[in-house]
């Protein structure tokens, strides 16, 4: 029996969310599978991704083979990089400290970069707030200037028909 960790689709048409499943590759794609091992939501961004570590490290040590999607899923979240770790200590080029030093190392850089993104998206999000913010309050006081100047025009025009008005009062009395 050949094993796959592969996506299995879940959500709606149009935005869809997917369970990291163990599954045997014959199965179908949202069909019987083996172990549940995580979700991915793509739809936000950055994608959240929650992946039981130990269960998908288990699965790759026992020879499951991810699928090209999940291999990247694996890759990012640092599946991949501790079988690589662990199969140097296997080999005996370093000891099981050293390699577990490594990965902590690693997967402090990769938080920091991901907290980095996150970090720029809602600024980016937040000055694109401001800006449309921005664009509003212009054209709310052009539509205001707009309007001044109309009622500023209807009201001379209203005044110099009154005093026209006056006027031919004042000379039909004479």
């Amino acid at each position: 029996m050949s094993v796959k960790i592969r996506l299995a689709r879940h959500g709606k048409k149009g935005y869809a969310f997917y369970h990291i499943v163990a599954a045997d590759s014959r199965a179908p794609r949202d069909g019987k599978f083996i172990e549940k091992l995580g979700t991915y939501n793509p739809n936000t961004n950055p994608a959240t991704i929650e992946l039981d570590f130990e269960k998908a490290l288990a699965w790759l040590q026992k020879g499951a083979q991810p699928t090209d999607t999940c291999r990247a899923i694996l890759s990012y979240k640092g599946v991949m990089y501790k079988k690589h770790l662990l199969g140097g200590v296997a080999k005996g080029a370093f000891d099981e400290a050293t390699a577990e030093a490594k990965f902590n190392k690693w997967m402090g850089e990769k938080e920091a970069k991901i907290a980095a993104k996150s970090g720029k998206v809602a600024a980016d999000k937040a000055a694109a707030h401001r800006a449309a913010v921005a664009e509003e309050v212009k054209t709310k006081e052009a539509i205001a200037a707009k309007i001044a100047e109309k009622k500023a025009a209807a009201a001379a025009a209203a005044a110099e028909a009154a005093a026209e008005q006056s006027e031919e009062t004042a000379t039909e009395e004479a």
